[in-house]
């Protein structure tokens, strides 16, 4: 199977590089390894013709389209990562797992529902949900896995912290709510993002919240002021008050990194 050689090679030749010294390069080829796992499962279920639904056809399918008989592969890479990273501390290792959650969650709808078709209120919901569950096991790589007082040398959370906010933040802001309470909601959830990003001193969450709150503000703007007399002075006061929170944002990051 030329898979499993090309895995061999790429995990036998970065564990040499790194017992050489060359932590990074010999990392990477490692995770290069385990980025070939959903193609090595993949051959093996076609081989055996056992999948969780019907068959999906060519490998090349994988990325494009939602199909619930994909959900083995996206679990073997989660399972692979994880246990490499149990040995390997690198954090780049965390993205093949952030990224076949993503997957996991519309393939496993799939398979729940009989249906690769799902709506995009559906598709909108379970981002949500998944993007939530990312962002949690982030947090939970940021906690075991960098012990109190160690520099931390490895950011082991960002990759999934990156995933599950443009998954979770993504399926919010694309729902078109007409309701201004619902807004609102949305602005201050946007606004919790910019503070729990100078609590845990992340700019993915302050560069998120911050653009949610901007697009909010560019709705206040052009929607519910635009009609009046004021809408110069509101527009420069919303661009004013952008900046000012940006700049005491920034400085109290750094005021909690220094």
């Amino acid at each position: 199977m030329t898979v499993l050689l090309y895995m061999m090679v790429a995990a036998g030749t970065g564990w040499w590089l790194r017992n050489k010294g060359y932590i990074v390069g010999g990392s990477l080829l490692i995770t290069v390894a385990i980025c070939l796992v959903p193609l090595l499962t993949y051959t093996i279920e076609d081989m055996l013709g056992l999948w969780p639904a019907a068959h999906p056809g060519a490998y090349k399918n994988y990325y494009p389209w939602i199909n619930g008989s994909w959900i083995v592969m996206e679990l073997a890479t989660i399972a692979a990562a994880a246990f490499v990273l149990r040995y390997v501390r690198f954090a780049f290792l965390t993205a093949p797992i952030a990224f076949s959650f993503w997957f996991l969650s519309m393939d496993l709808a799939a398979l729940i529902s009989r249906n690769p078709d799902l709506s995009l209120n559906t598709r909108q919901w379970i981002s949500v949900i998944v993007g939530l569950i990312i962002l949690l096991v982030g947090y939970g790589l940021e906690r075991f896995l960098h012990k109190p007082g160690e520099p931390r040398s490895e950011d082991f959370a960002f990759w999934c912290y990156l995933f599950g906010m443009l998954a979770f933040w993504g399926g919010l802001t694309s729902m078109n709510s007409e309701s201004e309470i619902m807004r609102i909601l949305y602005a201050l959830l946007n606004v919790g993002f910019m503070w729990l990003g100078v609590k845990l001193r992340r700019a993915t969450f302050l560069v998120f919240g911050a653009l949610g709150v901007f697009m909010y503000l560019g709705h206040l703007a052009y929607e519910v002021f635009k009609d009046s007399f004021f809408f110069p002075f509101v527009l420069a006061l919303l661009g004013l008050g952008l900046i000012l929170l940006t700049v005491w944002m920034q400085r109290r990051v750094l005021a909690r990194t220094a």
